[in-house]
């Protein structure tokens, strides 16, 4: 009589669950990474696995010694399957190691490209200390160093070409405020060196003028001329360093005090009203506690009035 047929063993189901997953998870990763190793070791396995697996269940089902010994000639089949499977890994490493090199040292170049030079430097670490390639990752690093000065300087530079044009411009504070700001941005560049001394100097230069200037067009009788620079001026002398300056400017203010009377005179006398107006504004905001501030004061209404109707008049 025959005897009864027999379920297939847990461990066959399992083992060969374990072949498909592996076999199929290589041939999807040869896939995805473009590798023909891998992929070819994973239709290997998956073809030995769907050649065997309907032996391994008839041998399994048959029952006997001898089916016994044919299970474990299986079960050694399979073993070795799997150890292949794990030295197909290996060997995949050392096939795409130069391939992996390749794929890091692009990345690093358009890092540096980017001009993201930290980024750079962990992957030129990688490149020396995972993949052994020392060589490689020293050259990159004197790229990598000698680029990032080279665009240190250029940014200095750009920033340094702003500092001089507040300077040419006499615009002080904004000079202060920029040199400390680059000296901040860029401590480790050589150029920021004595930023704040070189607008200092520049300022005492520019103060030096305006003085030689001021006195020669006072002897000059430049009087509008002396006036204006006067103004600036103020803005630089302390008390103390005014003091050499007074005798003339005080001979300048009166002078421009009176040039302005005559005219403002003279442009009443000829019925000018508007520039009388005008004239007159003036003479108020540079002299304003003198007699002839307040004697034009009192004329200004007049003077609108009459500017005014001669404006209505003309149109």
């Amino acid at each position: 009589m025959a005897s009864k047929s027999q379920s297939v063993p847990v461990w066959i189901i399992v083992t060969y669950a374990v072949v498909f997953i592996l076999s199929l998870t290589g041939i999807a990763l040869g896939i995805a990474w473009g590798d023909d190793v891998a992929a070819s070791v994973g239709a290997l396995g998956l073809l030995m696995g769907l050649a065997t697996a309907p032996i391994a269940v008839l041998l399994a089902t048959r029952g006997g010694n001898g089916g016994d010994a044919d299970l474990r000639g299986l079960q050694d089949a399979i073993q070795s399957l799997s150890e292949q499977q794990a030295l197909s890994e290996d060997a995949r490493r050392v096939l795409n190691r130069r391939e992996e090199r390749e794929l890091l040292r692009r990345a690093i170049e358009q890092d540096i490209q980017a001009h993201d030079y930290d980024a750079a430097m962990v992957l030129v670490k990688e490149l020396a200390e995972r993949f052994g390639y020392r060589a490689d990752a020293e050259e990159f690093r004197e790229r990598i160093e000698q680029t990032r000065a080279q665009t240190l300087d250029l940014k200095v530079v750009d920033a340094m070409a702003k500092l001089d044009e507040l300077i040419r411009g006499a615009r002080w504070a904004e000079a202060f405020a920029e040199a400390a700001r680059i000296q901040r941005l860029y401590p480790e560049s050589h150029r920021v060196e004595g930023l704040r001394e070189r607008v200092d100097e520049s300022r005492q230069r520019y103060r030096k003028h305006l003085e030689r200037s001021f006195l020669v067009s006072a002897q000059r009788e430049k009087i509008d001329e002396a006036m204006a620079i006067l103004k600036e001026l103020d803005q630089y002398l302390t008390p103390s360093e005014a003091e050499p300056f007074q005798e003339v400017a005080r001979g300048v203010i009166g002078k421009s005090r009176e040039n302005l009377g005559v005219r403002f005179k003279l442009m009443v006398q000829d019925h000018q009203w508007g520039d009388a107006v005008e004239v007159g504004e003036r003479i108020i905001g540079e002299f304003p506690n003198t007699r002839m501030a307040q004697e034009v004061r009192e004329l200004l209404p007049m003077l609108r009035e009459k500017a005014a109707a001669s404006a209505a008049g003309v149109r």
